[in-house]
């Protein structure tokens, strides 16, 4: 008898225990089993499958049973994401029983099958194929009688598998990995190869931490007119305390009578001084020990470069004063109101 793979190894111990050497040894062998997959795709072949759907003159529709349609579906809305325009997802059963209306002449049906042999898309076949539908499918079987999906559509990648790590090689657990690899990758060239801008994905993505970093600019979401904690160089440090410390940025602003930036004064320089001058603080300006030198940026600049500026070396900062090109303060921008709007 043969030695037992990673998989039988891992479960012939104890149920209740995982054993990192082990485990590392199903990764190792999972790793290989992507290599053979990437080794043997045919890419002409892929290629030709990606050009297909860029040159769809219509819908997209992908659809799948099992855990390849849990593929087709993210990959469905994957492209919905990205203004891919009447891309959807297909369920085989639901389209025999209806959901086949959405489907007219010239559009695309790519089939996900790790065996070729699903039943319910095999139905679906002649039937998409009536409505006018140009069929693909996305398997891993080998040609022939093996994998009559492959032979009953126009087009057919196939998807080399070495074996699943499951230990009966059964569970989808490579196969399943290789064609969500494969689908995102296609998707990225489709990507490439449309020219979609960080705008046109932004805007398919207004919510959450992903849309709010390609849509918000700093002007969103910086504080401006009478919050902002202004001074002039010629004021008095301890004139100035209240200003400091009302405006909730742990800062002052030092600008001329136009507004142009001068420099930045933190309660940190605050403490700095006091320690180093004592009772002399009294007579100091804010002028003589402010920051004549500090980062800031502009309100058309995107806000997650607001956070990037303030995140560089050599030491973080917890706010940016905001100036046009003419260097006139127009706002200001904290590390809490980036957190606070969700970025």
């Amino acid at each position: 008898m043969g030695a037992l793979s990673p998989a039988r190894q891992l479960l012939r111990g104890s149920a209740a225990k995982i054993d990192a050497g082990d485990l590392g040894l199903l990764f190792q062998a999972q790793r290989r089993h992507m290599e053979h997959f990437f080794e043997h795709l045919d890419l002409s072949q892929a290629a030709g499958f990606a050009q297909v759907l860029l040159d769809a003159p219509g819908a997209i529709f992908f659809s799948g049973v099992g855990k390849s349609g849990i593929v087709a579906q993210k990959i469905a809305h994957t492209m919905a994401s990205l203004g891919f325009s009447r891309t959807g997802f297909l369920h085989p059963v639901d389209a025999l029983h209806g959901d086949l209306g959405a489907v007219f002449p010239g559009d695309l049906l790519v089939l996900f099958s790790k065996s070729g042999a699903s039943e319910e898309l095999l139905s679906l076949v002649p039937f998409a194929r009536a409505k006018g539908a140009r069929l693909l499918s996305v398997t891993s079987a080998t040609g022939g009688s093996g994998n009559p999906l492959a032979t009953r559509c126009d087009v057919n990648v196939h998807l080399p598998l070495q074996r699943e790590l499951c230990p009966f090689g059964l569970a989808p657990v490579t196969s399943a990995a290789i064609q969500m690899v494969f689908g995102d990758t296609i998707v990225a060239a489709l990507m490439a190869a449309r020219g979609i801008t960080r705008e046109q994905y932004g805007s398919n993505h207004p919510a959450g931490k992903i849309g709010k970093s390609l849509i918000f600019t700093v002007k969103d979401v910086m504080k401006k007119k009478e919050e902002l904690p202004l001074c002039q160089d010629g004021d008095m440090i301890m004139d100035q305390l209240a200003e400091l410390t009302s405006k909730g940025c742990g800062c002052l602003l030092v600008v001329d009578d136009r507004l142009h930036l001068i420099g930045t004064f933190t309660d940190g320089d605050l403490r700095r001084t006091l320690k180093a001058h004592g009772a002399a603080i009294f007579n100091l300006t804010v002028g003589e020990m402010c920051n004549r030198n500090p980062r800031t940026i502009n309100p058309d600049a995107m806000a997650v470069e607001a956070m990037q500026t303030m995140e560089s070396p050599p030491s973080a900062v917890q706010f940016l004063p905001v100036v046009d090109d003419q260097n006139t303060v127009v706002g200001i921008i904290t590390l809490h109101g980036l957190v606070s709007a969700g970025l």
